[in-house]
């Protein structure tokens, strides 16, 4: 256990670091061991643009404590770029089964959504991730192909070749000629 202790602050270092303001960070870095890091270190893995993560970052801006600063600017690097990763795995997925309910081949799907195969190859494995306006057109040219049962997953064979980063992935569900994901309706007549 930690013998760190917080001067003018009205907790306690054993909260949980979510609810120690950017002063007790500091302190953490400054007057800390390597269980209070580690505390630092877990919550920003567990939400690499959260609260924890930006007051880290603040207090790095004002502290450069020798050893712990590279290690907390390399623990919230790698955590970011995790995240990131998985969130292209996860644009990826989707992209996979919109392209699986239009019911066209890879050529026609990119025509239709007006790009070349080989950039649309690159969006269906991950390497780069599409604008948000490609999306939508991906997900109309996807509702125009939907002629699937009430509630039938879009189930691909090759979502084992994604890695998942510990992050898990909802099903994309068919529902009512509606594409639903993460609990969202993706309705047509939602749009603005």
């Amino acid at each position: 256990m930690s013998d760190l202790e917080f001067r003018n602050l009205d907790l306690e270092p054993t909260a949980p670091v979510e609810e120690w303001p950017t002063e007790g960070v500091i302190a953490a870095l400054e007057r800390g061991q390597l269980p209070d890091w580690r505390r630092l270190a877990e919550a920003v893995r567990g939400d690499p643009w959260g609260p924890v993560a930006r007051r880290l970052e603040d207090a790095l801006k004002v502290t450069r404590p020798y050893g712990v600063a590279p290690l907390l600017e390399g623990a919230l690097s790698t955590a970011r770029e995790a995240a990131a990763a998985a969130e292209r795995d996860e644009v990826a997925r989707r992209i996979r089964c919109y392209l699986r309910a239009s019911r066209l081949d890879r050529r026609a799907f990119a025509e239709a959504i007006g790009t070349s195969t080989s950039r649309l190859s690159t969006y269906l494995n991950g390497k780069v991730a599409p604008s948000s306006t490609l999306l939508v057109r991906m997900e109309r040219v996807a509702e125009k192909g939907l002629d699937l049962s009430r509630n039938q997953a879009c189930s691909l064979p090759d979502d084992s070749e994604v890695p998942d980063h510990g992050i898990p992935r909802p099903p994309i569900l068919f529902e009512g000629g509606q594409i639903q994901a993460d609990c969202i309706i993706l309705d047509p007549a939602d749009r603005i």
